[in-house]
């Protein structure tokens, strides 16, 4: 290419010319639209200089049939969508309507996947009664420009303005008939391409683009969001860090301090700061005790340091506005040793890892594991360090790069040399750590607008009477064919849910022959209720049931009245037609382990002697689970899986010696030695990711239920109650679509076709029993009102308290058909954070795949907990203990 005398170094001088020419102009409140992806780094100064937000303009060119170069037309993407046609153009090549429209629908496609990618659910800047400022980093034609003017005028903008750096001189006579204002630094009369007039015009990638876009976003503008900071303490030592997390985060960076430095490191606060700008949640942790951090030789101590990032990768895991992120280590000093080896513990779960100034040397042989792209960052007069880096990027087989910062020394003091380090940071981050983004709908689906779907969900939607109305639960016969019943709860502490599930189940049982209800807790409190319903013996537990976190979601007034009524009818039952209650969870290890020992005592005193000696290498691990698969991790095998498997082996070779004495109790052993043995695979699987334990957790409960049906015989039914994130078929939400993530109504689905009914609840808002923390104290928190984007705000337009959507198949085909495009739907789990509700509490689903039927109560109340103090006396063989 023929280089032009006038030259620009990069986009972003030319942003700053312009905005010195524009703040002459003193704009009027002006809004600052950039045509990305070139046109984002001129528009982001232009935005600093005249401190007015940044918001992006789509359009994409219609190229004209046989001839895709030569622009038709073009559609700009907005509220309200503006297509612009060359009419000359489209008489010379003969173009019809509906090449026309079949050609638009395609770009405004491609426009929504683009602002969807670089903008997520952010709301548009709309130009209304403000000076409107279109910003490229030059023009050829200026097709896409003409468009963009013309739709930025019909949206309503007081006054037009466009700001380029370059452009042809007849190009800016077409286009100022179409602007208030033209400023154009360089008008060409010898123009050869806009390139020509930069030293640096390099292709954008989205990465860059979006990172353009979060600086201005955390800068100012009057839009700009607020990040969410929040100290936290992560088990079982409560090490304290301090989580930052911006709406919409693209990724989470773990900081790994070396060499006695804290959270409160200047040089790290510097570095997360400006990766929260763009759009990066980070936490800084104390990888140390106040008193570990005394002995100085504890810094130095590499595995220990591992050891807490992996602690941290297991937190992070469980929090619900995090957990999907993708992770990466930024390591320092000697906390680069320790990022290294905890990537090469935590292989897949990583997916980045920087080190500034470090000592990822320090890792050893392990370094040859590490998976995740790794990017070493040292000063280029820190040679001894330098040498060492040398000799571990050799080590490495992963994607892996030595950046060296000249005339930079250990600490990156000298001027402009921590800003390097962080922009060499910070491109790696945005690179790698890819956040999963919803996909949306494919060319040719038509999109109703919210009162139209509203509308026919209001023709299929069917009145239900209060829950205390008998007639309540009989609009649920048309389920009682199914071999199981999964009802769900958009919420663990909700009222309206747990009534409505017992009014079903009630129903089930009393009408329909249904004798299994199995919901999602642990296997051994619920037997306690099991035991109770069914009029069995008092077995003493090493434990009390349900006080395990979190207690309300069990320990209710509404599951309370629900078992005494199992304990009614079942009073008049033979013994195979009483209603059985079960656990389908995992998580009690601890109560199971004592259960296995308690029956093997009674029945085999020997056989028990064995198990406890091959049970106990859990022991260590007994009020602190999770550090089971920590320590299974650093050894780098699974240390108990041999023996507790071996327990569960042995029971099943002896079922015809133990069960011969009494089968129930015989059946309950094995599933709480099953219920060990998935859980030791689980509490492993938790350091690989989210949703590798999430989906050893569901097989569980799954399988769980297989077993109890297999035990109760084959005309059997059952209820299951569970969360919708469980019972609803995880592949048609981002869980598995993106996740790839199972759950139990998937596998219920795919074992029983029709014969499972999957029913979902919702709300609009009300109050519900949550915790901020993970065993943090229960509260009774006010729910916010559904987002207009998501399924609860349909359901909400519909109108009435309460109501039931039967979505199978040829039912009601015209509901399952508008409401097919995925929408974000509300998860409250037993933490509600309603300060970043978007990023913790929904996600995109298709709900009339997802379920058989919708459950609607628009407004609801949280549950009432029961004291978890259990009374003495003879009321002590009661669960609940009251």
């Amino acid at each position: 290419m023929i280089k032009s005398r006038f030259q620009f170094l990069d986009r972003a001088e030319a942003g700053r010319q312009l905005a010195t020419k524009l703040i002459a102009l003193a704009p009027d409140r002006p809004v600052v639209y950039a045509l990305p992806r070139g046109g984002v780094p001129v528009a982001l100064e232009i935005s600093r200089g005249l401190h007015a937000p940044l918001d992006l303009l789509l359009v994409r060119k219609i190229g004209a049939p046989g001839a895709p170069e030569v622009a038709l037309g073009a559609v700009v993407e907005g509220a309200r969508v503006e297509t612009v046609v060359n009419e000359d153009v489209r008489l010379a090549t003969g173009a019809d309507d509906t090449y026309l429209e079949r050609t638009r629908q395609r770009e405004l496609v491609e426009l929504e996947r683009r602002r969807v990618l670089y903008l997520g659910n952010r709301a548009r800047l709309e130009p209304t009664g403000r000076t409107a400022i279109v910003v490229d980093d030059g023009l050829a034609t200026g097709a896409t420009a003409k468009a963009a003017l013309i739709a930025i005028r019909s949206q309503g903008a007081a006054k037009v303005i466009l700001a380029i750096p370059v452009a042809p001189q007849e190009t800016l006579a077409e286009l100022r008939r179409h602007a208030d204002i033209v400023v154009c630094l360089h008008p060409a009369r010898d123009f050869q391409g806009v390139g020509a007039f930069y030293s640096d015009f390099h292709q954008l990638t989205d990465e860059e683009t979006i990172g353009l876009l979060r600086q201005a976003w955390a800068e100012g503008g009057d839009t700009a969001p607020e990040h969410t900071r929040r100290r936290i303490a992560v088990p079982p030592l409560g090490l304290v860090g301090d989580l930052s997390v911006p709406p919409n985060p693209r990724g989470i960076i773990l900081f790994a301090h070396g060499s006695g430095s804290s959270r409160l490191s200047p040089r790290n606060i510097t570095v997360a700061d400006r990766l929260n700008a763009e759009g990066f949640a980070t936490l800084l942790l104390d990888l140390l005790t106040a008193e570990e951090a005394r002995d100085r030789r504890n810094v130095f101590d590499i595995p220990l340091l591992a050891e807490r990032l992996l602690e941290a990768a297991i937190w992070i895991a469980g929090e619900p506005d995090i957990t999907d992120l993708p992770l990466g280590l930024f390591g320092a000093s000697t906390g680069a040793g320790a990022a290294m080896l905890a990537a090469a513990e935590l292989r897949g779960r990583v997916a980045a890892v920087v080190s500034r100034g470090g000592r990822p040397d320090l890792a050893g042989p392990r370094l040859a594991e590490v998976e995740a792209p790794t990017l070493f960052i040292v000063g280029g007069d820190d040679r001894e360090v330098l040498a060492l880096n040398r000799k571990a990027l050799n080590a490495l087989t992963c994607d892996k790069l030595l950046r060296i910062v000249p005339s930079a020394t250990h600490l990156f003091e000298e001027p402009g040399a921590l800003e390097a380090v962080t922009d060499m940071a910070s491109a790696w981050f945005q690179h790698y750590l890819l956040a999963p983004s919803h996909v949306p709908a494919p060319a040719g689906t038509q999109t109703k607008s919210q009162t139209s779907v509203a509308a026919v969900l209001r023709a299929a939607a069917e009145p239900l009477p209060s829950l205390d109305d008998p007639t309540f639960a009989a609009t649920f016969d048309r389920f009682a064919e199914a071999r199981v019943v999964l009802l769900g709860e958009a919420s663990h502490g909700t009222s309206e849910f747990y009534q409505a599930r017992a009014a079903i189940t009630r129903r089930l049982v009393e009408r329909h022959g249904f004798t299994i209800v199995a919901v999602e807790a642990d296997w051994p409190d619920a037997a306690a209720i099991d035991r109770y319903v069914r009029r069995r013996p008092h077995q003493p537990m090493s434990s009390t049931p349900f006080t395990r976190f979190p207690t309300w979601m069990w320990r209710n007034k509404d599951v309370d009245a629900f078992v005494s009524f199992l304990r009614d009818h079942n009073a008049t039952k033979v013994p195979n037609d009483k209603v059985g209650f079960y656990g389908l969870d995992l998580y009690n290890m601890t109560a199971s382990i004592a259960a296995v020992l308690a029956y093997l005592d009674r029945v085999d005193p020997r056989a028990a002697e064995v198990a406890r000696g091959r049970y106990a290498c859990l022991s260590p691990w007994s009020r602190e689970p999770a550090a089971y698969g920590r320590a299974s991790l650093t050894e780098g095998y699974a240390l108990c899986e041999r023996p507790v498997t071996r327990i569960l082996i042995d029971l099943l070779q002896r079922e015809i010696q133990y069960a011969k004495n009494d089968g129930a109790e015989f059946f309950d052993a094995m599933q709480n030695a099953r219920l060990v043995a998935d859980a030791e695979r689980y509490y492993r699987a938790m350091y690989y990711g989210a949703h590798e334990s999430w989906n050893q957790r569901d097989q569980h409960m799954f399988n769980t239920l297989q077993n109890i049906l297999a035990w109760a015989g084959p005309k059997t039914k059952a209820v299951i109650w569970a969360h919708n994130s469980h019972i609803g078929d995880a592949r048609f939400t981002d869980m598995g679509m993106e996740r790839g993530e199972l759950n139990i109504g998937q596998l219920c689905r795919q074992a029983y076709g029709r014969d499972a009914a999957l029913i979902g609840f919702g709300t609009h808002t009300g109050t519900v029993a949550a915790a901020s923390e993970w065993d943090a104290p229960m509260e009774i928190k006010a729910v916010r009102p559904s987002r207009s984007d998501s399924y609860e705000a349909l359901c909400h337009e519909v109108g009435g308290d309460r109501f039931l959507l039967d979505l199978r198949a040829g039912q009601h085909d015209d509901l399952r058909r508008v409401m097919a495009e995925p929408r974000l739907e509300r998860y409250i789990g037993v933490i509600y954070r309603p300060e970043t509700e978007r990023w913790s509490h929904y996600s995109y689903a298709s709900l009339p795949d997802q379920y058989d039927a919708f459950v609607w109560f628009d407004r609801t109340s949280a549950v009432t907990a029961l004291p978890t103090q259990v009374a003495t006396g003879e009321d002590e063989t009661y669960p609940f203990g009251l």
